[in-house]
């Protein structure tokens, strides 16, 4: 039988057993199966790190543990949103307006690469528009590398492509009633946007040495095994750190609630 980490419920009620998931997400219709990567962690320490499974399958996990264990909170490594004035230009003012309008329309928009998108071959970044959301322009930077755009659906660090086949599953697992922070109130279970980029902090990710030296000075007591699992890839190194960070903010994580904030009710917001 798994593991399970306790944590206080944030509505004051008894203790509840609540699951940390960290899943580092891919857009690429070839290398998905190796590329996604679920980590699962528990008091500092793993309990799941595996990959094979693809966009709809990732999905059909999600939802079949949430029916075995409703608390959970989930990590998603993509963007949940667009900046406001997308949103808006398309006549969208909630999040799930804007999950249901690229469930319809995302696909197209990677084959056509129409203005505001960039990156294929002819598509250059438009100059005379806002490209990042509000919580992008906040996050910091970590060893001098800073969030993407969006907009950007091909090139090197290009984040769209995997936002544009995120969102029809977040649309789907909020449809299947998962919270989605900060957009909904406080529910089970519960997902967040991360960016590993933060949550690991300053590290030469490709270079397995550094991976190496990383994990053992900041996670020493990892077991050997989900040691050599997180060094193999970089995709493995951000789902297994993701997992353990969110792991030691779980307190925090839990007292999550729904934002009162215009902006960030419209373009979501990224948990750091």
């Amino acid at each position: 039988m798994k593991r399970r980490v306790l944590a206080i419920c944030p509505l004051g009620a008894d203790r509840v057993t609540i699951r940390v998931i960290a899943i580092v997400w891919s857009g690429s219709r070839s290398t998905g199966l190796k590329k996604i990567w679920l980590a699962e962690s528990e008091k500092d320490q793993l309990i799941r790190l595996e990959n094979g499974r693809d966009r709809n399958e990732v999905a059909d996990h999600l939802i079949a543990e949430a029916k075995r264990t409703p608390q959970m909170i989930i990590g998603l490594d993509f963007a949940f949103a667009f900046p406001g004035w997308f949103i808006q230009q398309h006549g969208c003012t909630t999040a799930a307006e804007l999950l249901d309008l690229v469930t319809r329309m995302g696909e197209g928009w990677l084959t056509s690469c129409p203005t505001p998108f960039w990156g294929r071959q002819g598509h250059r970044r438009p100059v005379d528009q806002e490209h990042f959301r509000h919580t992008e322009h906040k996050l910091p930077s970590a060893g001098g590398i800073r969030a993407k755009s969006v907009f950007q659906i091909n090139g090197a660090g290009a984040v769209g492509c995997g936002s544009l086949r995120g969102m029809p599953m977040l649309h789907r697992l909020r449809n299947h009633g998962f919270a989605i922070w900060p957009f909904d109130p406080p529910g089970w279970p519960r997902v967040v946007e991360i960016y590993p980029r933060v949550l690991t902090g300053p590290v030469r990710k490709s270079r397995q040495e550094e991976r190496t030296r990383y994990l053992l000075k900041n996670y020493p007591q990892l077991s050997g095994e989900y040691r050599q699992r997180a060094i193999s890839s970089e995709d493995a190194f951000d789902a297994a750190v993701s997992a353990l960070v969110m792991g030691r903010r779980l307190p925090e994580l839990s007292s999550l609630t729904q934002t009162e904030d215009p902006q960030l009710k419209l373009e979501g917001q990224i948990w750091r």
